[in-house]
């Protein structure tokens, strides 16, 4: 059986929170370009002239690209043929978070209790999903979520009878009523089916594909281009001031759900999209 040692774990984890913080991916790059190029207000190009430039000064002075370093949320894929050693790997992911919010000087968003509100000062505890896949592999990805666009999010409970056009009208509608909140252009991760929590946790992990990408059913590859589309013509724009570019892309995931249910799901996110991977 292969074993990783803990604090490759722990340091590993502590250089994903500062990537992700400093280094936005090259397909939000290249999609932040094209806006660039189709929006059609002053005004929106300038912003979005600007979301470049700090995304640059980001990169090259290894700043955080917002003040908002996010709640770190992991998906990890751990093999069914490796141990760690030295130690849990929970424990070392948390003690990976600790250390990178830390060197990296990025800010501590946590606080230990949702009433009384106090920080606990080092960004843990993190927020942990974890599969069991063969193999003797560890797949870290990490996605810090920032608070502004996380309150934009939803969970609706639809019926069956309401069909693809009541999920569509609901993406559609989250955003339209989130107006400049969640900072756009965004990226739209929608779910559909599953249970109330898995719905949401789909919609999160959907936000992980790369700008660009087509789904793999080509009805819900269709889907996704109607409801970038359908958002773009809101008109919100950029940073929420009138625009072509609302939304850089929508991503919809859907998983099998009971037959009395229909869970939907929609988890914003601004334009930075934070996420960076590491397999050990």
């Amino acid at each position: 059986m292969k074993e990783i040692p803990f604090e490759t774990v722990k340091d590993t984890v502590a250089k994903l929170c500062m990537d992700a913080n400093f280094d936005i991916g090259d397909d939000i790059i290249d999609a932040l370009k094209h806006a660039v190029e189709i929006e059609e207000s002053p005004t929106g190009k300038d912003i979005l002239k600007q979301i470049l430039e700090n995304d640059r000064i980001s990169h090259e002075e290894k700043v955080a690209a917002c003040q908002d370093t996010g709640f770190a949320v992991f998906w990890v894929e751990i093999g069914s043929e490796l141990r760690i050693s030295g130690g849990e790997l929970y424990d070392a992911i948390k003690q990976g978070v600790v250390k990178g919010y830390k060197e990296g000087y990025l800010r501590k968003s946590i606080v230990e209790d949702p009433l009384r509100r106090k920080n606990t000062g080092d960004n843990t505890p993190p927020i942990i999903y974890t599969d069991i896949v063969p193999g003797d592999k560890l797949k870290i990805t990490v996605q810090p979520k920032g608070g502004g666009a996380e309150n934009m999010s939803e969970v609706k409970m639809l019926t069956p009878a309401d069909g693809a056009e009541g999920f569509k009208d609901f993406v559609v509608d989250r955003v339209r009523r989130s107006k400049a909140n969640p900072c756009p252009p965004v990226i739209v991760g929608a779910a559909i089916g599953g249970t109330f929590e898995k719905c949401a946790m789909l919609a999160k992990k959907a936000q992980l594909r790369k700008v660009g990408s087509v789904h793999p059913d080509p009805f819900y590859a269709d889907m996704e281009k109607e409801l970038l589309e359908r958002i773009n013509n809101l008109g919100i724009g950029p940073q929420g001031l009138g625009g072509r570019v609302t939304a850089l892309a929508v991503f919809v995931e859907a998983f099998p759900c009971h037959i009395a249910t229909m869970p939907c799901a929609v988890n914003m996110c601004c334009h930075a999209s934070r996420h960076k991977t590491a397999i050990l």
